[in-house]
């Protein structure tokens, strides 16, 4: 049985045509396929099929369902679920003259206060604490056509991201404590690994990416940010090589790792979510979880900008409005969920970026704190987190800047506070 990434995302490519011109990129759109038929019937030979009763299929249903929970339950003392009652906050501490990330703090180092008041500290995990990341990749034509246009040649723009990040995410996990998972996503989020700590399956998701073509040219980035932090019904596993098509998967905000991040590398252009950013912006407010963003869109718009339209033309390449309106998307994200955002400029950024972001998620210190009161669905408390380096009992607002989410908003409440306002 054919996966679903082969089925839906890895199709086999189509000769790919980008002309540059005075009004942007044009590419040859290209129609979904059908899906196969996957009835399969019962299974057995030389029998005939006896149609099952209600009770029967009843029972099987609950069975299937339980087999999934046990297939994508993560077995893990450092992997929890996650506590309604508690605040987690990741937090970075770096020198504003130098840039110097600073370590070996410890929680008495730090104050945190909601809404002016601060509070008590119930828990604390150092920068040597296992953690926790999931990869979501755009994978897409846009990929291609922005990244070869940019580099001025016209091999596969996706593998100026790709190949980095094989290396990296190789690298990066450190067994048997530190957790994994890759999304790809094009018109629809793909998860290619589940949560894993072993190198070698992560290299073998990275191999996949790199030994085919992405297939679409439209972006669901929104839904794929959606998955990746709350989960939800996709694709089954591709490397798990699963007879069912869809299986529940489970996102960051299921899980509990002292410390967790997402890395998001995409053009930063959404064109076929289901959410909109709002949506998309109230889910990541509510995770709680640091985004770390590598935009890979602002490299060709910095070389092709004055051969933009203001708007998109007429086959759907994106204007200036669209690339600038990506890049505060992207700021806007990244900021508000702890994380920080690095927008290409030129090429073979990329393997400095993901040192840099490496860097930063290996210094988070996680802090979490108790609800003194229950709040409305959509609440929104503004956090600040201090620190005072030197112990001497005086913040050191002055000298280091502390990376956090700027606030708190309890789940369940909708459109943003602030959003809310506006409307």
């Amino acid at each position: 049985m054919k996966n679903p990434l082969s089925r839906y995302v890895f199709a086999y490519p189509l000769i790919l045509s980008v002309l540059i011109s005075a009004m942007g990129v044009d590419i040859w759109a290209q129609s979904r396929p059908q899906k196969p038929d996957t009835n399969t019937g019962s299974g057995k030979k030389n029998t005939r099929p006896t149609p099952p009763t209600e009770e029967e299929l009843k029972k099987l249903e609950e069975e299937r369902k339980l087999r999934e929970e046990e297939k994508n339950a993560i077995i893990d003392d450092t992997i929890e679920k996650v506590e309604t009652n508690v605040v987690a906050v990741d937090a970075v501490v770096v020198n504003k003259k130098t840039g110097q990330i600073i370590s070996g703090l410890n929680k008495a180092n730090f104050a945190i206060f909601e809404n002016g008041v601060k509070q008590n500290i119930s828990s604390f995990a150092t920068p040597d604490a296992p953690i926790t990341v999931t990869l979501v990749v755009e994978y897409s034509k846009w990929t291609e056509v922005l990244g070869s246009a940019a580099g001025g040649r016209f091999d596969p723009g996706t593998f100026e991201v790709i190949r980095p990040v094989a290396q990296f995410m190789t690298g990066f996990i450190k067994p048997p404590n530190d957790y994994a998972s890759v999304i790809a996503y094009d018109l629809r989020p793909t998860p290619i690994t589940d949560f894993t700590n072993d190198p070698a399956r992560i290299r073998a998701t990275i191999d996949l990416l790199l030994r085919n073509r992405p297939a679409f040219r439209e972006n669901a980035m929104f839904d794929a940010l959606k998955l990746a932090l709350v989960g939800g019904r996709a694709d089954s596993v591709v490397l798990e090589n699963s007879k069912e098509e869809k299986s529940d998967y489970a996102g960051m905000v299921a899980v509990r790792s002292k410390r967790k991040a997402i890395i998001l590398v995409a053009s930063g252009i959404d064109t076929f979510s289901k959410i909109g950013y709002d949506e998309a912006r109230r889910i990541i407010q509510e995770a709680g979880v640091p985004i770390y963003i590598i935009s890979t869109g602002n490299l060709f718009f910095k070389m092709y900008e004055n051969r933009l339209g203001a708007t998109d033309d007429i086959s759907g390449g994106p204007g200036r409005l669209t690339f600038l309106m990506a890049q505060n998307i992207m700021n806007t994200l990244a900021r508000e969920s702890g994380g920080r955002h690095f927008p290409m400029t030129f090429e073979g950024e990329v393997p400095g970026y993901l040192q840099s972001i490496n860097a930063l998620m290996r210094s988070q210190y996680s802090l979490t704190y108790d609800l003194a009161e229950k709040k409305a669905p959509g609440t929104r408390s503004k956090i600040e987190v201090k620190v005072d380096v030197d112990g001497d009992g005086v913040y050191d607002d002055k000298v280091y800047q502390v990376q956090h989410r700027p606030y708190y908003v309890t789940p369940g409440g909708g459109k943003p506070e602030k959003d809310k306002k506006k409307n």
